[in-house]
């Protein structure tokens, strides 16, 4: 084989490892990488944006898997990456960022635009390089996607220096200048003596209840959770990433929890004696929150050892493969029949969304518009929450019946999440409807992707809750302070600003026609935008003993 660019042998290796797009914004140091890729199998979306770029592969890690890839120059290119690669980081979703660099000689000293990215980035992934030579490519990219890939997933980076990705490598010469295979992952199983003591604990309980993670969703262990809640008769509760791992309609549904502490009580964690933790990421909410006495007996079901916290001390940990695990626990502790948990959580939420069915006060209240947009969309449809007050009623109340269809950030939850993830929820789902909620404060945070929504032509609703405030710090001073400050803002017109980027946009001008023009719109082949003025009056908690609330 005639010798080749490292820049080549680089996007080679990426081939190997299935990547099917590259997110980003080219720079003049990655022009060798960018003409590879151009000469490839793999798409290299331009984006507007590293940060939405960023965010794109995020949502395809979530949902595929399989390590999302975004692209950003040095310097600022590399820094408008990082507070999307820090939420794949913290939401455990498969990603690798690439980033140009200037020549190795010039790094010893001050130079145009070259910063030490390889340090920025190091608290906010799971491995970071630097690629120094064309010879380390195929391992470097190997390693980078095996750990990103990895339980627990998150983020890898690699910087790739303008003189080395054009360097000139043989593979003649060097019989190791080529794509490393891919591992099948090691797949691990807990101990027989743990399992059975697990299975011991379970039917001595009386009051078990089980809280199910982000863990369960990228397991693809929710069918598993939901025979081991059946056979066992052990109810289950799901944080916010883990809506639909039991379908919101199942009599052993407790809800999702995770927005107050009172949560839990209502779910029946108060009086609770074994709490089984399956796929469950502290960053979510805190164990103190549910265990504040640390009287649980804990049971951690997960694919590595539990997180050192004062609250969260397992008496059993079952490390291994979450299906294969809830399975074998099911079978042990079949026919308990336990009947524990409480139903009032459930209650309250579906109550309030019953009663929404009559409410048609304009601007719209929270839980008539959920009600609406879940009445129009299929059970596997997706629903993407942007971060605000409407995450937390979103979170809270929106009924989800499968894994993978309501995406919510909640480990880093940075503003401005939704529109970059829609466009490649629709690349992974095209047969799928995909609609975003976003608030009127983090939809301007990353607008500009929807020309490259319109440009790929992906369809998805963008539907704004607009109230001129940010209203998640609102409710958290009015709830403290009695009052409220600095956090009123104007608009510009979105239907006009829609229609500047050749989209169809409405304002919805009651609830009836937000629901008409809702199912327009997800006829539709193109990108839209509905804007639907919100009345935020209403206490997302819900009820006055949930008062207490914490960290969203």
């Amino acid at each position: 084989m005639a010798p080749r660019r490292a820049s080549d042998l680089f996007v080679e290796c990426l081939e190997a490892e299935g990547v099917q797009y590259v997110f980003g914004i080219p720079g003049e140091e990655t022009l060798d990488l960018n003409e590879s890729l151009e000469d490839s199998s793999i798409s290299f979306i331009p984006v507007r944006h590293e940060q939405g770029g960023a965010y794109m592969a995020d949502m395809y890690g979530r949902l595929t898997g399989r390590a999302g890839v975004c692209l950003g120059t040095l310097g600022p290119g590399a820094t408008n990456l990082v507070t999307a690669v820090a939420d794949a980081y913290l939401d455990r979703a498969p990603l690798v960022a690439l980033t140009g660099q200037s020549d190795l000689e010039r790094m010893h000293k001050e130079s145009h635009q070259y910063i030490d990215v390889v340090q920025i980035m190091a608290p906010i992934v799971r491995w970071n390089a630097r690629v120094t030579s064309p010879a380390i490519v195929p391992e470097v990219v190997r390693k980078a996607f095996k750990l990103a890939e990895a339980e627990k997933p998150g983020a890898t980076h690699l910087e790739l220096p303008e003189d080395v990705m054009a360097a000139m490598v043989d593979t003649e010469a060097d019989p190791m200048g080529r794509p490393l295979p891919r591992e099948r992952p090691v797949v691990t199983e807990p101990r027989a003596r743990d399992l059975l003591r697990a299975a011991e604990i379970i039917r001595g309980a009386k009051n078990p209840v089980a809280l199910a993670g982000n863990g369960v969703v990228r397991g693809g262990a929710a069918p598993a959770l939901r025979e081991f809640s059946r056979a066992t008769g052990i109810k289950v509760a799901e944080t916010f990433m883990a809506k639909g791992v039991i379908d919101h309609d199942s009599v052993n549904a407790l809800g999702t929890v995770g927005l107050q502490a009172r949560d839990y009580a209502l779910a029946g964690f108060e009086d609770a004696d074994v709490v089984i933790a399956i796929g469950y990421d502290l960053v979510e909410h805190a164990p103190k929150h549910w265990n504040p006495s640390r009287d649980k007996t804990i049971i951690v079901i997960d694919t590595v050892p539990a997180e050192i916290d004062a609250n969260f001390v397992p008496d059993v940990e079952l490390i291994g493969d979450l299906y294969a695990t809830l399975a074998r626990l099911g079978e042990e502790a079949r026919g308990e029949g336990h009947t524990s948990g409480s139903r009032r959580l459930r209650e309250l939420v579906d109550g309030r969304l019953a009663a929404a069915a009559d409410d048609d006060a304009f601007p719209a209240s929270p839980p008539r518009a959920l009600l609406e947009i879940r009445k129009a969309l299929r059970r596997d449809d997706i629903l993407i929450s942007d971060v605000g007050l409407h995450k937390l009623w979103i979170g809270r109340m929106f009924p989800a019946h499968l894994p993978n269809t309501v995406m919510i950030a909640n480990g880093l939850a940075g503003m401005g999440f939704a529109v970059p993830t829609a466009v490649a929820a629709k690349l992974v789902h095209p047969e799928r409807h995909v609609v975003t909620v976003s608030g009127d404060g983090g939809f301007l945070m990353n607008m500009q992707e929807l020309e490259t929504a319109k440009r790929l032509r992906t369809p998805f609703v963008n539907i704004i809750w607009e109230n001129g405030q940010f209203g998640s710090i609102v409710w958290k001073q009015d709830k403290k302070f009695g009052r409220h400050f600095g956090v009123d803002f104007t608009n510009p017109d979105f239907v006009k600003l829609a229609e500047a980027f050749g989209l169809p946009a409405w304002r919805a001008e009651s609830i009836d026609d937000f629901a008409a023009r809702f199912r327009q719109a997800l006829a539709l082949d193109v990108p839209s935008v509905i804007v639907l003025p919100i009345d935020y009056s209403a206490d997302v908690a819900l009820t006055e003993l949930g008062a207490e609330t914490v960290a969203t």
